[in-house]
């Protein structure tokens, strides 16, 4: 009976990546020369930390990251930024969290809404996933292409297809 799961994960390495990208990028751009700014990737928190001298450059951060991460495959929804704050040496930072995983609301959200479908799919919800099964092929694939047009503000990844 053909299966696949329904999971959100990030790739940290490539997020690494991206965050190192961005690093070289600020070292080379003239309105950065001379401003203390700090992008650090904590795999720990799952967050990235951005210290600048104003919320412009910040902001300008934001946006090289958002891009490294286009540009490496990492989908860019997996970014949550916080508010800029300032700090007490005359600095702003903000905190990037990294979104990763599906919560049990949206599970059975999802799940309620692949039921609705009256389709000849099961859908249940596992530890960190939604595990759809059902007799063909082709009705796993319209679930797919249904859940992909769906807007969440999570990257959902499609995994584990067997027959």
């Amino acid at each position: 009976m053909p299966s696949v799961d329904v999971v959100s994960r990030v790739d940290m390495q490539s997020l690494d990546n991206a965050a190192n990208n961005v690093k070289r990028e600020i070292a080379g751009r003239f309105d950065f020369k001379n401003v203390p700014t700090e992008v650090t990737l904590d795999r720990k928190t799952k967050r990235v930390h951005v210290v600048s001298g104003d919320d412009m450059k910040v902001k300008a951060i934001i946006d090289m990251l958002v891009s490294q991460c286009i540009r490496l495959k990492v989908d860019p929804k997996c970014l949550d930024p916080r508010e800029i704050e300032e700090t007490s040496h005359n600095t702003v930072k903000a905190d990037i969290y990294i979104k990763e995983g599906l919560s049990d609301e949206l599970r059975r959200s999802m799940v309620k809404q692949i039921k609705g479908l009256k389709m000849k799919v099961q859908a249940a919800m596992q530890e960190d996933h939604v595990r759809i099964s059902g007799k063909k092929k082709d009705d796993l694939q319209d679930i797919i292409k249904l859940l992909r047009e769906q807007d969440y503000d999570i990257p959902l990844q499609f995994v584990n297809m067997k027959d």
